[in-house]
């Protein structure tokens, strides 16, 4: 089974209970600004995306300038890296990254 095969079966599986797609559905557009710069800026890394904004308020280079709302925006990465932890998916693949 190919890596991509196991990725698809594995959201069908999270979107079965429809726990991801209520989640997914009830986000701000704010949280989806988030997923989509995880996906397209940080190479679907949280963690990298934690680390500038952290280096940003320390006032150490930074790579990207999301809004000046970065406590509120680490706030949010936080709740939606658990919630794709907890339920063992990425974001990226059900929030529209066009």
């Amino acid at each position: 089974m190919t890596k991509n095969s196991e990725k698809i079966e594995d959201r069908e599986e999270a979107s079965s209970d429809g726990v991801v797609d209520d989640f997914v559905s009830r986000l701000s557009d704010e949280h989806k600004m988030l997923v989509v710069l995880k996906a397209q800026l940080y190479g679907g890394s949280w963690e990298s995306m934690l680390d500038d904004l952290n280096n940003r308020l320390a006032g150490k280079p930074y790579i990207f300038k999301l809004v000046n709302r970065i406590n509120e925006d680490v706030e949010r990465i936080e709740k939606l890296r658990g919630f794709e932890a907890e339920h063992s998916i990425d974001l990226a693949d059900y929030v529209d990254l066009t």
